[in-house]
C-alpha cells in the first residue's frame, strides 16, 4: 500500500513534478548540430558571437565567455587584483562559490546580512563590514531580483572598491530599465540547466573596462596572448605566443556557445512565462497569513530563477523541513536556497560561527524552492498552489 499523504488524502497529482528543468527545442538541437558538422568544436567562431550577442542584449562594452559560473567569478576576483590579506565581501544567502572565489585567490571571505523582506545583501551591512582590507564586494542577484545596486555602487566609489555582480540568477533582470550585465564594474553569468539559459554547463564575464577585459581574457586562457601588443619578446613568426601571466583553462567550447546563443533568442519569452508563474504564485500565497511573499524592489524589473516560498512559522504547526515533506508528498519535489556559506563544515573550520548574519540564518530555516521554470503548465503551477494551500490548511495554528 502506498503511503498516504502527509497532509492527508490522496496527492495532488499522480506524477513527480521537480523544482527545475531546461528547455529544450529544435532550433536548440539544429545549432548545436551544425557546430558538430563545422571545422571548429572549441575556440571558434561561436565564441566570439556569444560574447558579442551577450554585449548586445547588456549594453556592456566587453564580455569573456568561460567555461562555468564558478569560473566567471574567479575570474573576476582576479581581475579586481583581489589576493592574499584582501577581504572580499558577499552575502551567506548564495552557492558557495560566491564566496569561494576569495578563497581561490587568498582573500578573506567577509559576509554582510540580508534584507529580511527581498532577501538581497543589505547596503547597511555591507558598509558595516567594510574595513582597510576590503577590496571587492560580490552582490547576488539572489532568485533573480537586481541587488540594490545604486547604493552599492556608491559605498564602492567612496572606497575604491571593486563591484562584481554575481547575475548567476538575473538573466533578462533590468535595474532601473538598464539590463543587468552593463552596470557593476564586473557582471558574471551562469548557464547552467536550471538557469533561465542553458549551455549545459558555462558562464561569462561582462565589464565596460577595457583594463579589466584585458585581464579576463589571460584568465581564461593560462595567461597566454597573442597579442602584438602585450608580448614581451619579438616574435619568432605567425606561430608565436607567450604566457605572461598565470591563468586558467575556463575556455567554452562552440558546442556550449551555440547552445545558448539559441537559447538566448528565446530569452524574452523565458521571461515571460517566468513573470506569468510568479505573479499566479505571488496572487495565491499572498491571501495565506502562513506564507510570507518576497518582495521586490522597485528599481527592478525581474526575470526570476528562484520562487522562493517562506513559511511563517508563528501561524503554522509544521516546520520547514516537514513542509518540504508534506509537498514531497504531494508529488511537488522542492529545493532549499540556500544553507549560510558560512555554516558549511568548510567555512566553520576556517573560524567562521554560528549569529554572523542573523536575518540569513533565520531565512534559512524557513524557505524551500517551489517549481518554477519555462515549460511549467498551467495545471502545474495549479497543482503547485494546490498543495501548498492543502499543507497550509492541514497544519496552521
Amino acid at each position: 500500500m502506498e503511503k498516504p499523504a502527509i497532509a492527508g488524502g490522496e496527492p495532488v497529482r499522480d506524477t513527480k513534478l521537480f523544482y527545475g528543468h531546461q528547455y529544450i527545442d529544435d532550433a536548440d538541437i539544429q545549432a548545436v548540430c551544425e557546430v558538430l558538422r563545422s571545422d571548429y568544436l572549441t575556440c571558434g567562431p561561436k565564441v566570439a558571437a556569444l560574447e558579442a550577442k551577450l554585449c548586445e542584449i547588456t549594453g556592456a562594452g566587453y564580455a569573456v565567455a568561460c567555461s562555468n559560473g564558478t569560473a566567471a567569478l574567479h575570474m573576476a576576483a582576479l581581475a579586481a587584483g583581489v589576493g592574499a590579506g584582501d577581504e572580499l565581501i558577499t552575502t551567506p544567502i548564495t552557492f558557495a562559490a560566491s564566496a569561494n572565489c576569495g578563497l581561490y585567490c587568498g582573500a578573506s571571505p567577509v559576509f554582510a546580512d540580508i534584507n529580511p523582506r527581498t532577501y538581497n545583501i543589505d547596503p547597511e551591512s555591507v558598509r558595516a563590514k567594510l574595513t582597510e582590507r576590503t577590496k571587492a564586494v560580490v552582490a547576488v542577484d539572489f532568485t533573480g531580483q537586481a541587488a540594490e545596486l545604486d547604493p552599492l555602487l556608491a559605498l564602492c566609489r567612496e572606497r575604491g572598491i571593486v563591484l562584481i555582480e554575481d547575475a548567476a540568477h538575473s538573466i533578462g533582470t533590468k535595474y532601473k530599465g538598464k539590463p543587468v550585465g552593463s552596470i557593476a564594474d564586473m557582471t558574471t553569468f551562469s548557464f547552467h540547466p536550471v538557469k533561465t539559459v542553458t549551455g549545459g554547463e558555462g558562464g561569462a564575464v561582462l565589464t565596460n573596462s577595457p583594463e579589466y577585459y584585458q585581464k579576463l581574457l589571460l584568465a581564461r586562457a593560462h595567461g597566454i596572448t597573442r597579442d602584438a601588443g602585450l608580448l614581451e619578446r619579438p616574435s619568432h613568426g605567425a606561430w608565436y605566443y607567450e604566457q605572461i601571466d598565470l591563468g586558467w583553462n575556463y575556455r567554452l567550447t562552440d558546442i556550449q556557445c551555440a547552445l545558448i546563443l539559441s537559447q538566448i533568442d528565446k530569452l524574452e519569452q523565458f521571461s515571460g512565462r517566468r513573470r506569468e508563474i510568479v505573479a499566479q504564485y505571488n496572487e495565491a500565497f499572498s491571501k495565506m497569513p502562513e506564507l510570507f511573499v518576497q518582495e521586490e524592489i522597485p528599481e527592478s524589473d525581474t526575470t526570476r530563477h528562484l520562487y522562493i516560498l517562506r513559511l511563517v512559522p508563528e501561524r503554522l504547526r509544521i516546520d520547514r523541513k516537514g513542509f518540504f515533506e508534506a509537498l514531497a508528498a504531494e508529488n511537488i519535489c522542492c529545493n532549499v536556497h540556500y544553507i549560510p556559506v558560512y555554516r558549511h563544515p568548510y567555512y566553520e573550520k576556517l573560524g567562521y560561527k554560528e549569529g554572523l548574519c542573523p536575518n540569513a540564518e533565520k531565512l534559512y530555516k524557513e524557505i524551500l524552492s517551489l517549481p518554477l521554470y519555462y515549460a511549467l503548465t498551467d495545471q502545474d503551477v495549479a497543482d503547485v498552489i494546490r498543495a501548498v494551500a492543502k499543507i497550509v490548511a492541514y497544519y496552521k495554528k
